[in-house]
């Protein structure tokens, strides 16, 4: 065949082969369409409705009057709105550090006993608090950590009557109160997650390790761990939003309170927008929790990446 002759095929196959392109690229864009209407319509309409809102005072029924920035300039000066972003941050220690934590050291325990049946009750008992309503579990702390609860009746038995309290009713006692159920509700979902992650790790790094001498807590240093960091990163990113976002726990066990001990932001945009029909500045405090769990979500993610290269 002559290179004349090759140059006239190829030339003759190029135009079938761009509208094959092409038309893979319009049934691709056909798939993607309803999902991106979906999305434009109940994520960025909200956020677009919700920075509107933001700028005006307005009480959700009549005329709404332009402030401007005034309302995101309340958020940061007005104690009781500001309060409610540090209790969030307060929060993140014990929604995140605490389940991720500990995680890690249940899934290394249940990975060493993995072949018994002690395992799969354990990883069971740890996942029902996902199954549960967070209702149900609010409610059924309520009761747990009230000061004729569980929790006071057992350390009364023990010597410790001294310390019982009204756990959630006390003001120093209710955000790590509130915080501890949160802990206890994300444990199971952390420690599954780094589980899963661990499941995946080659079992020839720990028999070089062993050969080399290395004990449980050097392999758990120097392979479990780097082995999972976007395993860690997903757990940090989940607990981390589900602090600055918390709502119905804390709604069901305090409802902000003692006074505005266990006030969060998700909380206080309820309170503000259909108790005090303040709109304008719940918008304002919304767009203010969106921006710091981004904030908070994105540095993870790329921290995360950058181990990976």
């Amino acid at each position: 065949m002559t290179p004349r002759s090759v140059a006239a095929r190829s030339a003759h196959r190029r135009p079938a082969t761009t509208k094959l392109r092409g038309t893979r690229g319009l049934v691709g864009w056909l798939f993607i369409i309803p999902a991106l209407a979906f999305y434009a319509v109940f994520v960025l309409r909200p956020v677009a409705l919700t920075f509107q809102y933001s700028l005006y005072e307005w009480d959700g029924i009549g005329p709404s009057t332009w402030v401007g920035a005034a309302n995101y300039g309340r958020v940061f000066t007005d104690p009781d709105l500001f309060d409610s972003l540090v209790n969030a941050f307060q929060l993140i220690v014990f929604f995140s550090a605490i389940p991720v934590v500990l995680g890690l050291a249940i899934a290394a325990t249940i990975r060493r006993i993995a072949q018994s049946r002690l395992a799969l009750v354990a990883r069971t008992v740890l996942f029902l608090p996902q199954v549960i309503p967070l209702v149900a579990a609010g409610i059924a702390w309520s009761w747990l950590l009230a000061s004729t609860g569980v929790i006071n009746q057992l350390l009364s038995l023990i010597g410790l009557g001294g310390v019982t309290r009204a756990w959630l009713g006390d003001f120093a006692t209710a955000l790590p109160a509130v915080g501890m159920i949160g802990a206890w509700v994300l444990l199971g979902l952390c420690t599954l997650l780094l589980l899963a992650g661990m499941s995946k790790i080659d079992p020839a790094l720990y028999e070089a390790a062993r050969l080399d001498g290395a004990g449980p807590w050097r392999e758990f240093v120097s392979i479990t761990v780097p082995s999972l960091r976007q395993e860690i990163a997903v757990c940090v990113t989940v607990t981390v939003i589900a602090a600055l976002a918390s709502f119905d726990i804390i709604y069901i066990s305090t409802q902000g309170g003692p006074g505005n001990t266990t006030m969060v932001p998700g909380l206080q945009i309820f309170y503000l927008a259909f108790s005090e029909r303040e709109v304008g500045t719940a918008s304002a405090l919304a767009m203010v929790l969106m921006l710091l769990v981004i904030a908070c979500a994105l540095p993870i993610q790329w921290f995360a990446k950058d181990g990976n290269r």
